[in-house]
């Protein structure tokens, strides 16, 4: 607050005192420049060194047409920014083993994925040269460690923030002692990897066994909006369609030269393009509806081979692909069966197999994804958004809200709460934010849901599961504090913040599913408890985007917290209502 400002003056006032002259060696006034020379890994792929270090070092302008030869329209390679390594925390976590209840909080709520849990054999943990400890449950067969590469890491210490253990099994040290761990995080990494020896989708702990697809973005230390997309990437990342909305998740998205979505051992990550504000949501579906005609061509090849075929073991393989053709679990099993098959007994002079053949990476039914903010989901864009899911088609939209404009400079959006501060509310906002979820539930056909992470990891994870699977549109909504919020404490509370948003009735958790009213059910179900509605206040005077109204219009300040506190109630009351319908 105010003392940190006076904190500042004197700092500044201060310098003027403390100036000290530094003689400039006189041979500098000779020294020839040579300009950026950049030595390359030669261990890193071809792409890496000739296309993004250049760019990464400033020099991409010099990179003559010709190094884009056969990227002429405008296709990255995934995975790339695995090879920065940019050091830029100043402080890191330790593991400390003897503390560690396996719990794997830690990497579900990790921005940037540095840090995550492995599983090994007794030969490969005795190999590795590092200290493990036994599984638990059903890993105990498996030694367990939790690794951390400091040079992705940024610092935020969420992982700390979250450990629930009796005494942190994460303590934050200096990131020089901790370099040793880069080449411990290298040789698990290359030669141990992920074993998928449970069941990703049973559990939060067992997800962080999945290798994240999307890994060491450029979002800021502690931020948001990451740790969703990272889990929807262990889920769905190796089948994934994703248009990304102009803002910041497009910036972390896809900063060239480097791209944080990434691959499997078997070379499959998520697809991704970027679109603007005001037509993302379309060009998502656009995305869906030429890779589902692409897709539609190919199975009536494969119909008529169930319908017509002479070899029993490609009838059969085509009709169990036929038969799981819209379940995104079973057909993935059944496309690498059906695929299986026509490989092993080919038939080149048949103008159907080859067509099959060369379309086989559109066969298996896709995860199909529409990322942005709110100021792309509740303005810009909205009409987009509306339009996709009027369509009743089988498409996701994730929107991660920050209740401002956060890429653009913290301009106001119709997500922004009454009371808050922002560019075009200097003096707060004065209009009730937007429900964009009850307008989705309108449709009575769109899955719809708003989380926390920080609140509820579970609900999250229940709900990415449901949304995918749900065969229509989804929309969810996920609250993510911004650096532009001004967070009391820093973004290192940042799932703290998430988990007080909901205790004190700020946010709210629920999520609506049409096919429980086919079952005889309410669709509308409340996940968040009854909220203490003596801490909203407080909640508000931890972030800077309300206390500056108070410091500004003291007045003015407590008219629009009251009126902030009473429609966050409102909205409660009008979900509660929904909840106790009979059906």
């Amino acid at each position: 607050g105010e003392d940190i400002v006076n904190m500042n003056y004197a700092a500044v006032d201060a310098g003027g005192d403390a100036v000290v002259k530094v003689e400039i060696p006189a041979e500098w006034a000779s020294i020839e420049d040579k300009g950026f020379v950049h030595v390359s890994d030669a261990s890193c792929p071809e792409f890496v060194r000739k296309i993004v270090e250049p760019i990464n070092g400033l020099k991409g302008d010099d990179l003559p047409v010709s190094a884009f030869t056969g990227r002429e329209d405008g296709t990255w390679e995934n995975g790339t920014a695995a090879y920065e390594k940019r050091g830029i925390a100043v402080n890191v976590p330790e593991w400390k083993i003897e503390n560690c209840i396996q719990c794997n909080q830690c990497a579900y709520v990790c921005p940037h994925a540095v840090i995550r849990p492995f599983l090994a054999t007794e030969a490969e943990a005795a190999a590795s040269g590092v200290e493990w400890k036994q599984g638990l449950g059903e890993t105990k067969d498996y030694k367990f460690r939790i690794q951390i590469s400091p040079l992705d890491c940024t610092g935020c210490s969420n992982c700390v923030d979250v450990c629930p253990a009796k005494e942190k099994a994460l303590v934050m040290k200096p990131l020089e002692s901790q370099l040793p761990q880069q080449k411990n995080w290298d040789y698990i990494v290359k030669n141990i990897g992920y074993k998928q020896v449970v069941d990703k989708t049973k559990s939060v702990k067992n997800l962080q066994f999945a290798q994240p697809l999307f890994e060491f973005s450029g979002a800021c230390a502690g931020c948001g909006e990451t740790p969703y997309i990272k889990a929807i990437s262990q889920l769905f990342g190796e089948k994934m369609y994703i248009s990304n909305a102009t803002g910041c998740s497009s910036i972390w998205g896809g900063p060239a030269a480097t791209s944080p979505y990434t691959v499997n051992k078997e070379g499959k990550g998520p697809a991704w393009a970027n679109s603007l504000f005001e037509d993302n949501a379309e060009h998502g579906l656009g995305m869906y509806l030429g890779q589902k005609k692409i897709r539609d061509d190919l199975a009536e090849d494969i119909r008529y081979i169930a319908e017509n075929g002479k070899d029993p073991d490609k009838v059969a393989a085509a009709k169990k692909y036929l038969e799981t053709y819209n379940d995104g679990e079973a057909n993935q099993t059944a496309t690498a069966e059906f695929l299986a098959v026509m490989e092993a007994k080919p038939a080149c002079d048949c103008e159907r197999y080859q067509r099959i053949m060369a379309g086989k990476d559109f066969l298996n039914k896709k995860s199909c994804w529409i990322f942005g903010g709110d100021g792309w989901a509740y303005d810009i864009g909205f009409g987009g958004v509306d339009h996709v899911l009027a369509s009743g088609l089988d498409v996701n939209i994730l929107v991660v809200d920050t209740e401002v404009y956060s890429n653009t400079g913290g301009q106001s959006s119709k997500s922004t709460p009454v009371g808050a501060v922002a560019k075009f509310a200097s003096a707060g906002k004065r209009i009730r934010k937007k429900d964009l979820g009850a307008i989705a539930m309108t449709y009575g056909y769109v899955y719809v849901a708003q989380v926390s992470i920080g609140a509820s990891q579970m609900q999250l994870f229940n709900v990415l599961k449901e949304a995918e699977a749900y065969p229509g549109p989804s929309l969810v909504i996920a609250y993510a504090p911004c650096i532009n919020h001004g967070i009391k404490g820093g973004m290192t509370r940042t799932q703290t913040v998430g988990k007080e948003a909901v205790s004190c009735g700020y946010w709210h958790l629920w999520h609506y599913n049409p096919q429980l009213e086919e079952q005889g059910k309410n669709p509308f179900v409340m996940d968040s408890k009854e909220p203490d509605w003596s801490k909203f206040r407080d909640f508000l005077m931890k972030e800077v985007r309300y206390t500056s109204l108070k410091k500004s219009f003291p007045a003015e300040a407590e008219e629009l917290f009251a009126a902030a506190e009473e429609n966050a109630k409102w909205r409660y009351n009008s979900y509660q209502r929904l909840a106790k319908m009979e059906y």
